[in-house]
């Protein structure tokens, strides 16, 4: 299983930030199995790259593939496929459902997917959240919302997981145990992780670290 970019260049970024990138308007790919840190100032299109992993964009020029399939013409229901069991994300925004506790908002993935409740409050309690799972996320601070996004992204198959900032608001104790916890699911799934910052994560062990 890979990514595969080829020449894929946003329309709305500026020439020289397409110059100076290792990514954009360049031919490149993931693998399945490998960690990437994906280094991305502000402004050098970072979300926009993950939304167009994740097919919810299509302003680009160029094509990115999950293997053989373009993803900008999958169908609905390809798409819906990809997202259930081929690609999973942390988005930066988070996206949780804020009127709904943290419980619900990690079982719209378990609905879909065979992993039970008792999954779920393990990893709240690895993550240190177990206390929130009935709370209503649009209470909770944003570090415990962005722990409550990590572990429903965890919450289904994937053979990547595409983090967007996924510790902005964690201290780094608590960043290093969701990055334990995520790299532990990986392994099992023998996944790929694309993890896109600011600047370098210093405790993120990547096998290759790519400039956008």
């Amino acid at each position: 299983m890979q990514i595969i970019i080829k020449k894929l260049a946003p329309v709305f970024l500026e020439k020289e930030k397409i110059a100076q990138s290792d990514i954009w308007n360049k031919d490149i790919s993931f693998n399945k199995g490998e960690k990437i840190q994906l280094v991305a100032p502000s402004g050098s299109g970072k979300t926009s790259f993950v939304h167009f992993l994740y097919g919810m964009r299509k302003d680009y020029t160029g094509a990115a593939f999950l293997n053989d399939s373009e993803i900008s013409k999958m169908n609905a229901e390809q798409t819906a496929a990809m997202r259930s069991n081929q690609m999973s994300i942390v988005f930066q925004d988070l996206r949780l459902f804020t009127e709904h506790s943290a419980m619900e908002n990690i079982a719209v993935k378990r609905v879909l997917n065979p992993f039970g409740e008792d999954s779920i409050t393990e990893m709240a309690e690895r993550l240190g959240i177990a206390s929130k799972l009935k709370q209503h996320a649009g209470i909770c601070s944003y570090g415990e919302r962005q722990r409550i996004a990590i572990i429903r992204a965890l919450q289904q198959p994937f053979d990547f997981i595409v983090l967007d900032e996924p510790f902005s608001h964690l201290d780094e104790a608590n960043s290093k145990k969701a990055l334990a916890l995520i790299e532990e699911e990986v392994v099992k799934r023998g996944a790929g992780i694309i993890l896109a910052d600011l600047e370098p994560v210093s405790f993120y062990k990547a096998d290759r670290t790519i400039h956008l």
